[in-house]
């Protein structure tokens, strides 16, 4: 004789399996979001030789606890790196803060270790932006465009890594 019990049990495993298969089930991913995310932006799609474009690099923290080092990486994508005649740099890097914008460290020809200042308390940004420059004498009709990730630690001793993160690709268009 099958107790009670049993039955319940068969039914709900039964039930469970048939959410799970048709997708209904709630997903665990959904429920909490990464401990920081970090997001691209542009103030342009395009620009020609000799341009200037600005991307802004957001760090949000998502957690309960401060954000006391970031450390992030940006590389230029594969397709980019197959245009030997765009010819780009960072010349200029800020960071925004309550205060306004103070400079940053770390940019070079095409790679760039963020310093996003001070701790990020939890629930807050900070955004860097860099300035890419596109050279005069540089190819058009081509995409530029980068990978990021990154590393950051909070105060409760834990950390976080994240990427690739893509930035929106710039279009270097003939004037």
């Amino acid at each position: 004789m099958r107790s009670p019990r049993m039955r319940r049990l068969g039914l709900t495993t039964v039930l469970g399996l048939f959410l799970a298969f048709f997708g209904l089930a709630p997903s665990a991913s959904a429920a909490d979001p990464a401990p920081a995310g970090l997001t691209f932006a542009t103030d342009a799609a395009t620009t020609t030789p000799g341009g200037t474009v600005q991307l802004s690099m957001t760090l949000t923290n998502n957690k309960t606890y401060d954000v006391l080092f970031v450390y992030q990486t940006i590389e230029p994508t594969w397709l980019t790196t197959q245009r030997p005649d765009l010819k780009y740099s960072f010349t200029g890097c800020t960071l925004a803060t309550a205060a306004g914008s103070t400079p940053c460290a770390g940019t070079g020809p095409s790679n760039l270790g963020t310093n996003y200042g001070a701790t990020i308390p939890p629930g807050q940004s900070r955004t860097v932006t860099l300035t890419l420059q596109v050279a005069a004498d540089s190819g058009c009709n081509g995409n530029i465009g980068f990978y990021s990730y990154y590393y950051a630690e909070f105060s409760d001793t834990t950390n976080t890594s994240g990427g690739p993160v893509f930035t929106p690709e710039t279009r270097v268009l003939c004037a």
